[in-house]
């Protein structure tokens, strides 16, 4: 066992990174009439896309179905010994196979190829060798095929995985554009998630209602309003005329300046040093809006309105935080 030091560990670290970026580069002139065909052939499946693979390619394979199905394209991994004992049965006339090979010669997928073609269903191959047996059994041929991998040895899989999981995601991308795919269909594909949160949690779920919401009149003594504020725990209060409407706001830091000027505060009340017009929002807006103005506005919390400009609601940046938004 030889050690290496500092400039042989980063060397090799680079070298290995050159070879696969060099290996995903080469794809870029591989985008042609076979992808063309892929992508028309795939948008217009009636079925799902069943992906498979032995080994290293198998495990790319997985994750090409789980992207596909994140984007919009129903997919499924279908494991090549799996199908010969029974699990071929999960896939329909309809579907299409994409089969994932560097060699093009391995013995499980020779052996499913046959099984699939009794159901005429269209073959692709993603391959490193066009002129395979596996290449020459295909409808289409998308050619990953590598200079070299990075294992020192070639024998790694290494940069043609790499390379099969670039074109496997060029597909997906390629596909969701053509499905029209968006940032709310993804959203409702990930309700878990923070993109799922920033694109479909409202205002109305989250916001502080009834009792809880710091209000004080306009004519209340400054005590109510500290006692209101430091009560509630939401660093400001909103503040409504005799007719319940938004007419201020208070916050902790208001306070605060209204001390440092002076300590003689007998006998002022709410109007005399709240924030007139204060931002708002309404119920129906999303939380990432919400989110959004507080950064744009440099504040930390907002009244909620209905339409009669009544306090509905109110939230706080930190629950808007600790939900996991942030800012776009």
């Amino acid at each position: 066992m030889s050690k290496l030091d500092r400039n042989e560990i980063i060397s090799y670290g680079k070298q290995a990174v050159k070879i696969e970026a060099d290996a995903v580069r080469n794809l870029y002139d591989r985008i042609d009439d076979s992808f063309v065909n892929t992508i028309n052939l795939i948008f217009n499946c009636k079925g799902r896309v069943v992906i498979t693979g032995v080994g290293k390619s198998g495990l790319i394979a997985r994750k090409v179905v789980a992207t596909m199905n994140s984007t919009g394209t129903a997919a499924i991994f279908l494991h090549p010994t799996d199908a010969l004992h029974g699990d071929l049965g999960m896939v329909r006339k309809e579907d299409v196979v994409i089969i994932l090979s560097k060699s093009g010669a391995s013995e499980e997928l020779l052996m499913l190829i046959p099984m699939l073609k009794r159901l005429n269903i269209p073959l692709i191959g993603f391959l490193g060798d066009k002129t395979s047996k596996i290449a020459k059994q295909m409808d289409i041929i998308i050619n990953i095929h590598v200079d070299a991998e990075a294992c020192p040895y070639d024998l790694a899989p290494t940069a043609s995985t790499t390379a099969q999981l670039a074109m496997g995601d060029a597909l997906a991308v390629t596909l969701l554009k053509m499905r029209g795919f968006s940032e709310e269909d993804f959203a409702n594909l990930h309700p878990g998630g923070s993109l799922g949160k920033r694109l479909s949690l409202k205002v109305s779920e989250i916001m502080v209602t009834g009792v809880d919401i710091p209000i004080v009149n306009e004519n209340s003594p400054i005590q109510d309003a500290i006692f209101e504020i430091t009560s509630k725990r939401l660093g400001a209060a909103c503040v409504v005329n005799e007719d319940n409407k938004l007419t201020g706001l208070i916050t902790d830091g208001d306070l605060r300046r209204l001390l440092e000027k002076t300590l003689n505060i007998s006998g002022m009340v709410a109007k005399d040093f709240m924030t007139q017009k204060p931002k708002t929002l309404d119920p129906g807006h999303l939380a990432s809006y919400a989110l959004q103005k507080m950064e744009n506005y440099k504040i930390t919390s907002l009244p909620i309105v209905n339409e009669k400009n009544e306090p509905a609601g109110f939230i706080h940046i930190h629950d808007l935080i600790n939900l996991g938004l942030k800012i776009r």
